[in-house]
């Protein structure tokens, strides 16, 4: 009897399992996607499958089949396809490890689908499903962790660990996302070989982190990072939050903070990963005085340290860009604690630009006090200056905050050529754009001749 959750999938699978077994070969769903449907999920992405046809067969037999069929990972045993709203990756069964001075893997097929399974991160992903009609292999007792909650490798977790390093990272992600204990001898394995990630580029490394970044409970998964040596590795900066206790001031454990901010905010990329960042340029800034720890300017160093960290790890300058924005004005609201004039919220808005959003969601989990008094009021605040933004969204566009004059009108008014000058005077009428609102063009060029005036009119 098929379980009910399996059919739509089987159903989509059925007409391509059929063209491998009429030919003789043997396939199966595998890994993520059979884990997925035995945790009642639906699969998330492609459907993978593993079969003992070698890749030029497999490429035979979707030829004609599919829609379209595409052979970028052929060399590494893979053929994609898609046929109607549906995407196969389709492998020959793999055995492959890394050297160890290298970042690729050597590629063997194997003729087993176990030798297969025994080559994969987790025991959890070590399942497959036959097809066409359904029989569970796990040979290594993926179902009964995945039911215990347990997180273990097929193989030994240095072997397994030695033949790719990323999935040491992978397992904090598998920690956090599907709430599974990993095994000691694994914790054991990633604290001794936690270097070895220094095989593994950039641009993995940080895939496999914005994808903890986005799991609904990261926080598991970054306390394993640093408490194993992982962090140490490809994001120093997160352990050194792990600042030494002020007992006299009671000052708070920032990297339990951070990692409390994170877990508040919206499991959305940007915004998550500001989280993780908005607080380290404190180690660098803190300071303990008369009236207990600061950490004057931690924003714009935070901002500084953001930069070059996610540089390191190859981020896009468009996430660069948002990340590190987000961390400089994380404490903007609370320059403005005597209330929100018109002026405070144009500043704010335009500062924030299209980040308005993520930077109030940041803010709002920024707070991760225990004082229910306090965090009511923080909450109220907030609530008030969203609420200002709203009204003065309705008299004015702040989306969009210019001045009332446009460059050629300023040249026109003044009888000046292009330069500097005309930027001058465009950031002379900004600001009082921001100050006092919409001028009118009239008012604007009355205030535009007397900042002229000052200048001495030159020529």
């Amino acid at each position: 009897m098929v379980p009910e959750r399996l059919r739509p999938v089987l159903e989509v699978v059925r007409p391509l399992a059929d063209r491998f077994t009429d030919a003789g070969h043997g396939i199966y769903l595998v890994g993520g996607t059979v884990r997925d449907l035995l945790l009642g999920r639906p699969p998330a992405g492609d459907l993978d499958l593993t079969t003992d046809a070698d890749p030029d067969r497999i490429e035979a037999l979707v030829t004609g089949w599919a829609d379209a069929v595409w052979t970028q990972g052929k060399r590494f045993g893979t053929v994609g396809c898609r046929r109607g709203g549906s995407v196969f990756e389709i492998t020959t069964h793999r055995a492959e490890a890394y050297r160890p001075d290298s970042r690729k893997p050597d590629v063997r097929f194997a003729e087993e689908v176990e030798a297969d399974l025994a080559r994969r991160d987790f025991t959890v992903n070590a399942m497959a499903l036959a097809l066409p009609e359904p029989r569970l292999v796990d040979p290594f007792d993926g179902a009964v962790d995945l039911a215990a909650g347990r997180l273990r490798t097929p193989l030994a977790p240095e072997e397994s660990f030695a033949d790719d390093p990323l999935r040491m990272l992978r397992a904090a992600r598998f920690a956090a996302g599907y709430g599974l204990a990993p095994d000691d001898d694994l914790v054991a394995a990633v604290r001794a070989m936690a270097s070895r990630l220094e095989i593994v580029s950039a641009e993995r490394i940080r895939d496999e982190l914005d994808k903890l970044m986005v799991v609904d409970q990261p926080g598991p998964g970054l306390w394993f990072i640093v408490e194993t040596g992982l962090a140490d590795e490809f994001l120093p900066e997160l352990p050194a939050l792990a600042l030494e206790q002020d007992p006299i001031h009671r000052h708070k454990d920032v990297l339990a903070h951070t990692i409390a901010v994170v877990d508040k905010t919206r499991a959305e990329r940007i915004v998550r990963l500001a989280a993780l960042f908005h607080d380290i340029g404190k180690p660098k800034t803190r300071s303990i005085g008369p009236k207990g720890v600061t950490f004057h300017h931690h924003d714009v160093v935070g901002a500084r340290m953001t930069r070059e960290r996610m540089q390191a790890l190859r981020y896009s300058n468009e996430d660069i860009e948002k990340v590190s924005t987000l961390v400089e004005l994380h404490l903007r609201f609370h320059t403005y604690k005597m209330g929100w004039t018109d002026r405070a919220v144009r500043r704010y808005v335009r500062d924030a630009g299209g980040l308005l959003d993520e930077l109030n969601e940041l803010t709002r989990c920024d707070c991760t006090t225990r004082n229910e008094r306090r965090a009511r009021a923080l909450a109220r605040r907030m609530d008030e200056l969203e609420a200002r933004i709203a009204e003065l969204r309705r008299q004015e566009e702040l989306d969009a905050i210019r001045p009332d004059l446009d460059g050629r009108q300023v040249m026109e008014h003044l009888g000046i050529p292009p330069g500097p000058l005309v930027g001058r005077a465009l950031d002379h009428l900004l600001e009082l754009r921001l100050d006092e609102g919409p001028l009118g063009e009239d008012e604007a060029r009355r205030r535009l001749d007397a900042w002229w005036a000052e200048q001495g009119a030159p020529a």
